[in-house]
């Protein structure tokens, strides 16, 4: 049985993007209801997160004129600094922020006749878990050293760490995790020397991996930052919305081949949902090696216990789920019995 109404987007971002393009190439009805969301003033997007970006948009050009990032610059548990190669590009506010080109009813509010919302609007009062509390912020500031702006820097100071990235050769953001931007610069000893003071006040954010409650149900699957986040230590947030909206785009094109049966559709948003819990598992597995050799006063301290109480929550979650009965063909979603 087709569906006409199809699925319904609602929300923006690399997410809401990739979900519409995909769909859209396979054929599905869909409807997007842009929302307006509130963008980090810069990234640092890898080569491999790229890479992935551009496959899920069909986009091989995408970001090759940006300002390439090619040394990583640690300075970590109070160690020397280490340099280490790197390979990604930076990213401006609105850079993300982008639609595809001749997406089926654009900008238009979804119906109630829909049978799947994706979602990627999120709102801030909705059950989170939250796996500790990391606020940030972040400020422009002049840099002093142009020969290393082709370089990133990362500094664990006693209260928190310091991740300094170059725009251009004169200016870079500041991104300060922990203590306040100019506690955590009285702590510094190598980002202090790169660049100038801020002269503005800094935006504050939030750094805390999180995962909504409700990540997918009968007839929504909720993805993007605002449903799911990383830790930027990692890196990998953009990644996330890209893996994230390939599932959930697959898992639309499943169902509405299959009449949106109700038995397919509790299968499929269960494996969802374990996917991300795994996803998150995994990020805080990753994350404990940054946070257990940072710092050893109490706020590494107290980050380091949130990841180890996070992990084993999630395990006892992964524990009690079945196996996994999908996995993903490209962007196609089969069941593991046809993959083997």
């Amino acid at each position: 049985m087709s569906l006409p109404e199809g699925v319904a987007i609602d929300g923006g971002g690399v997410a809401a993007a990739c979900c519409a393009h995909l769909l859209g190439q396979a054929g599905v009805a869909t409807r997007w209801r842009m929302r307006e969301r509130r963008g980090v003033p810069a990234i640092m997007l890898s080569d491999p997160a790229r890479a992935l970006l551009r496959d899920a948009l069909a986009r091989p050009d995408l970001f090759a004129e940006n300002r390439r990032i090619a040394r990583r610059i640690v300075a970590w548990g109070g160690q020397e600094p280490v340099a280490l190669p790197h390979d990604a590009v930076m990213l401006g506010a609105g850079d993300l922020d982008f639609a595809p080109e001749q997406l089926p009813g654009h900008a238009e509010a979804p119906g109630p006749a829909a049978r799947l919302i994706i979602r990627t609007d999120i709102a801030a009062e909705e059950p989170m878990h939250r796996f500790g509390d990391r606020q940030g912020e972040a400020a422009r500031v002049q840099w002093l050293r142009p020969g290393e702006a082709d370089a990133c820097f990362v500094e664990s100071v006693d209260d928190g760490w310091l991740f300094l990235i170059p725009s251009t050769a004169e200016t870079g953001w500041l991104l300060a995790i922990g203590a306040p931007c100019d506690v955590l610069l009285g702590q510094s000893r190598h980002v202090r020397a790169r660049i100038a003071p801020p002269d503005t006040a800094p935006a504050r954010f939030d750094t805390t991996p999180r995962l909504l409650d409700r990540m997918a149900t009968t007839g929504m699957i909720a993805c993007g930052s605002a449903a799911m986040a990383f830790d930027p230590i990692c890196g990998d947030g953009t990644a996330l919305a890209v893996r994230q909206a390939i599932l959930a785009s697959a898992i639309a094109c499943a169902l509405s081949e299959r009449g949106f049966d109700g038995g397919d559709e509790e299968e499929m948003t269960a494996h969802y949902r374990a996917m991300m819990v795994a996803a998150m598992r995994r990020h805080l597995r990753l994350s404990s090696e940054f946070y257990a050799t940072g710092g050893t006063g109490p706020w590494w301290r107290a980050q380091q216990r949130a990841i180890e109480d996070g992990f084993a929550a999630l395990s006892a979650v992964l524990e009690r789920t079945p196996p996994p009965r999908f996995a993903l063909d490209g962007f196609r979603l089969i069941r593991r019995e046809l993959a083997a």
